[in-house]
């Protein structure tokens, strides 16, 4: 198929990261941003690019800088470039897909999206007791800010201290066990061997933050969080870790002398910003935005999911996974992921897709006219984007949809209620240890008239019940905003 001119294509991309356990020596994440633009500019063979670059795109980090963009094009010379800043609760295949829509509409030339976390160097730090500096940078604000419409987190949420995203997917997971009538146990030793495949991964992966495989045993004992996960089975973002895209147009690629062979095609991109808290979600196992994501994304290139050579499913939690492997009809017979996950190749707070898409690449370019899928999320599943990629064309032009509409559409929704007493229904929990036993028990709670109310227990002896028999679908008690067990 012949590729018009105005295609975006993806020339360059590199991912950075820095282990070094000396938080003198260790780099800011302003720094890191710059040495992954410059491996992305070897990368594509053309320092040029960076230098004619006319955006700078970043997802929003734990770092301080108010337009990192202003200063990484200062320093780099790319003196026409306009910055945009993508806050927490915006997906990376929205940052992703903006900067490719644009090159198509020929709105832009060259975009350079990059992400730096430099958590890793703040935790050594901290540990030390130490002080270390960031640039300063006068209060300003970025060329173009997308903002979130709607928190992720409802504020019943937040009371009832179920905010964390360890809880609230740890309640996914355990209303997908309910729902596949799994036994606890066998659950349990499920997610330690999903993980472990993952670590195994990662220990092909350069560029993963941790190449120790490990085994299920040991990712069962590592350290009880939130029930049924374990440390090692929630995201590593304690990490230094950066990656940069370079994106343009097959015209400027060629004007550039971007070697054919460096091209790897954006073909179609498919967001839901839909946003329905945890707690108000009636089917609390599903995430129909990932099923409309795909299919949407899928048929704008006349392809089946099982044509996907490789995938890069977004791995903050075994639910987020499970959740997608049951809405795109995949199992996991099959690899998952190519670089080993968020716990294994390190899980930056804000950009992990990205952190991600160098591997993609590297892979794509590796075997030549595959297919790659990587997937994105934000908040607690709250919303989801799918992002298709090649180095040969599939259709005549790039798509970028939302599907926000369907997937609001067939996402039942119940009312929340402040206070209730009486009868109800556990439809999910987790339980939270202390001094590592169970202790506190919180549970999204069914009342008999069609709401839901977030209820927590403080004895012991149930949380000991809830980590060892099924409680999903148990019938309590409510007073007020405690619970017992009928």
């Amino acid at each position: 198929m012949t590729i018009d001119p105005s295609t975006p294509v993806l020339v360059g991309a590199a991912a950075v990261q820095e282990y070094e356990a000396d938080p003198a020596r260790a780099r800011e994440a302003l720094a890191l941003m710059l040495s992954a633009l410059d491996a992305a500019a070897k990368d594509a063979g053309s320092h040029e690019l960076i230098t004619n670059a006319d955006s700078i795109r970043i997802p929003r980090g734990l770092w301080s800088y108010s337009d990192p963009g202003r200063l990484l094009a200062d320093q780099l010379g790319a003196t026409r470039a306009r910055t945009e800043i993508a806050d927490v609760g915006v997906l990376q295949t929205t940052l992703l897909g903006r900067a490719a829509r644009d090159i198509a509409n020929g709105k832009s030339e060259i975009a350079l999206v990059v992400g730096a976390e430099a958590k890793y160097r703040e935790q050594q730090a901290k540990r030390l007791g130490i002080n270390v500096k960031n640039t300063e940078q006068a209060p300003c604000k970025p060329d173009s800010l997308i903002k979130p419409d709607a928190l992720v987190i409802d504020l019943l949420e937040i009371q009832r201290g179920l905010a964390g995203p360890v809880t609230q997917y740890a309640m996914i997971e355990n209303s997908l066990r309910a729902n596949s009538g799994q036994d606890v146990r066998r659950h349990r030793e499920e997610l330690a061997g999903l993980w472990a495949a993952y670590s195994r991964v990662a220990q092909t992966n350069p560029q993963a933050w941790t190449q120790e495989p490990v085994d299920a045993e040991m990712i069962l004992r590592s350290g009880e969080l939130a029930f049924p996960y374990t440390k090692m089975l929630a995201s590593q973002w304690n990490v230094n870790q950066a990656a940069a895209l370079i994106l343009c147009s097959v015209a400027t690629a060629q004007r550039f002398g971007i070697p054919r062979e460096r091209w790897v095609i954006p073909l179609a991109i498919a967001d839901s910003n839909d946003v329905c808290a945890l707690s108000r979600r009636r089917q609390i196992e599903r995430c129909p935005g990932f099923a409309h994501a795909a299919t949407t994304a899928l048929g704008r290139i006349s392809a089946e999911i099982s044509e996907v050579q490789h995938l890069e499913l977004y791995s903050c939690f075994p639910a987020a996974v499970r959740v997608q492997l049951q809405e795109l009809g995949l199992t996991a017979a099959r690899a998952l992921t190519l670089t080993g996950g968020m716990t294994f190749a390190g899980g930056p707070f804000n950009h992990y897709v990205l952190q991600a898409l160098p591997r993609m690449v590297e892979v794509l370019r590796a075997d030549p006219g595959s297919l790659g899928m990587a997937t994105a999320v934000s908040g607690i599943l709250t919303k989801q984007g799918v992002s298709l990629w090649s180095t040969e064309p599939r259709t005549s032009k790039f798509h970028f949809d939302d599907v926000t509409e369907a997937t609001c559409a067939d996402t039942p929704r119940l009312e929340l209620a402040d206070e209730a007493r009486g009868p109800a229904t556990i439809a999910t929990y987790t339980v939270l240890y202390m001094n590592n036993a169970p202790a506190t028990t919180i549970a999204l709670c069914d009342l008999p008239d069609g709401r839901r109310t977030i209820a927590t227990s403080n004895d012991p002896q149930l949380a000991q019940h809830a980590v060892t028999k099924e409680s999903c679908g148990h019938s309590i008690q409510l007073h007020l905003n405690s619970f017992t067990l009928i």
